[in-house]
């Protein structure tokens, strides 16, 4: 394919690639819809199916015919069929990308009717060979990390650890002499953090093993690309986000991203972003109970679960004795159903309410809701601080481990769940959150974080300059 010409004085257009789980299209979304207000074109590339799980649950219609937005898709593997919501996990649909994305993704461009100025492309795409594909178009390329500084410095760790030697291990011993609790002192805002509060899928001694090298590439391929955005607030993280921009040459801190779109008019649709049907009765049931008296229970998008950590995880919340909404996904089980035996269940009944999915933010911002056990993946955790609520967290993998760290030593906003679930815990941390005084101080330091997301969302915060400056420059690309 020949390269795309350059045209003198275009209209700004950026190609968008997000990764596809929902939390990813969803941050990659909100930043779109921003740009979009501020007079950039944008194409937002999505797989075929979660393209239209996107318009069927997400309320997306309006957006899709709005002028200088569109949606586009590459084939995902997966059959049409616009009756029934396709079953294929993240592995699956990963495999299938990886040889199968960069060839419709340049016909896709190739067909666009005005030339892309830039990618955005999500850091984690890198498998897809998006940094490829924007030297071939002799486009440049953002790496958009939808994590939080520390979830991106805890990736990138993975190259500067290997770099160091230190990874991969030298044998399995390092997995069980007590060696993942030696502590890693070099990165400012991140002090104490140990190797197994980085992703688990690096703490490996096979250095062929798969998950290892896709995250070593991903921070290899940061070292590559001259501007990044990373879906945090520099008032948040203002050490550690300090450290980046000491190492790489541009950084853009964009977030809380929904504050930011509170000011935009045209936000005020409910555009859920959801590829789940959200369940109204949700906040039909919070409508009814008092300020501050529900615990929301949701583990996210992909986190899986077994039937005796859900089975721990219930009892602890109706042994509480305190109101409960509770997400459960149908495939929330590790290979199974997600279905609670009778007793738990009539007990679940007097205290609790039971939804497949909902829409997060608008019950983290109902004010009946006064704590949120969460699995700390970012997109629940920014939400949770935009809102002021305080989190009781059980991390399962990826970055939600260094979330969960920061969370409860660092902003003092959450506690822990030992990753081996205990019911007694469960109710005790939650009885903590809910009604005692290190619940009233998170609370507290919750509702201070919120106003310092608000003061960086503000027309002159930090977060609202990034966009500005990150808006202007795509546009003098565009001129270029």
């Amino acid at each position: 394919m020949d390269p795309i010409p350059r045209i003198a004085d275009k209209k700004p257009h950026v190609v968008f690639i997000p990764f596809p789980t929902q939390s990813h299209i969803k941050c990659m979304l909100k930043l779109a819809r921003l740009l979009h207000h501020k007079g950039l074109h944008i194409t937002f590339v999505n797989t075929e199916s979660n393209h239209k799980r996107l318009l069927k649950y997400g309320g997306f219609e309006g957006l899709a015919t709005a002028p200088g937005f569109q949606f586009k898709t590459v084939p995902d593997g997966l059959a049409s069929d616009d009756d029934t919501d396709p079953n294929q996990t993240a592995e699956k649909l990963f495999l299938y990308l990886l040889p199968n994305f960069l060839g419709p993704f340049l016909d896709l461009v190739a067909e666009l009717e005005s030339q892309p100025t830039c990618v955005i492309s999500d850091g984690f795409m890198t498998f897809a060979n998006t940094l490829y594909a924007a030297e071939k178009l002799k486009i440049p390329i953002i790496l958009y990390w939808t994590l939080a500084a520390c979830g991106f410095m805890a990736t990138y760790q993975t190259k500067v650890l290997t770099d160091k030697g230190v990874l991969p291990f030298k044998d399995e011993s390092y997995l069980k002499n007590g060696y993942t609790d030696t502590v890693i002192d070099w990165i400012p805002g991140m002090e104490g953090t140990r190797l197994k509060d980085l992703q688990e899928h690096v703490l490996v001694a096979n250095p062929d093993d798969p998950a290892y090298n896709y995250v070593l590439e991903a921070a290899r391929t940061a070292d590559k690309v001259s501007h990044m955005i990373i879906h945090t607030f520099d008032e948040l993280e203002a050490n550690l986000v300090k450290e980046l921009r000491s190492i790489f040459p541009k950084i853009y801190t964009v977030g809380p991203l929904q504050l930011l779109l509170n000011q935009i008019t045209e936000s005020s649709s409910s555009n859920g972003y959801s590829l789940w049907k959200e369940e109204p009765e949700c906040i039909e049931w919070l409508e009814s109970k008092e300020p501050n008296s529900v615990m929301y229970v949701n583990f996210g998008s992909l986190a899986i679960m077994s039937l005796q950590d859900l089975l721990e995880l219930g009892w602890g919340l109706v042994n509480s004795n305190h109101y409960f909404l509770w997400i459960i996904r149908s495939d929330l089980v590790d290979g199974g159903l997600s279905v609670l035996p009778p007793d738990l269940l009539a007990a679940v009944k007097t205290r609790g309410f039971i939804a497949s999915w909902c829409s997060q933010e608008q019950v983290l911002n109902h004010p009946s809701v006064g704590g949120f056990l969460t699995h700390g993946g970012w997109g629940s955790v920014i939400e949770s601080l935009s809102a002021g609520v305080p989190m009781l967290c059980w991390p399962v993998s990826h970055d939600q481990v260094i979330n969960c760290r920061q969370m409860c030593i660092n902003w003092e906003v959450g506690m822990q769940i030992e990753k081996i679930v205990k019911r007694d815990e469960v109710k005790k941390l939650v009885m903590k959150l809910m009604e005692g005084i290190e619940g009233k101080r998170m609370k507290k330091k919750a509702m201070d974080w919120k106003k310092m997301a608000e003061i960086a969302t503000d027309c002159n915060g930090s977060s609202s300059l990034n966009i500005e400056e990150l808006a202007n420059e795509i546009t003098n690309l565009s001129r270029n």
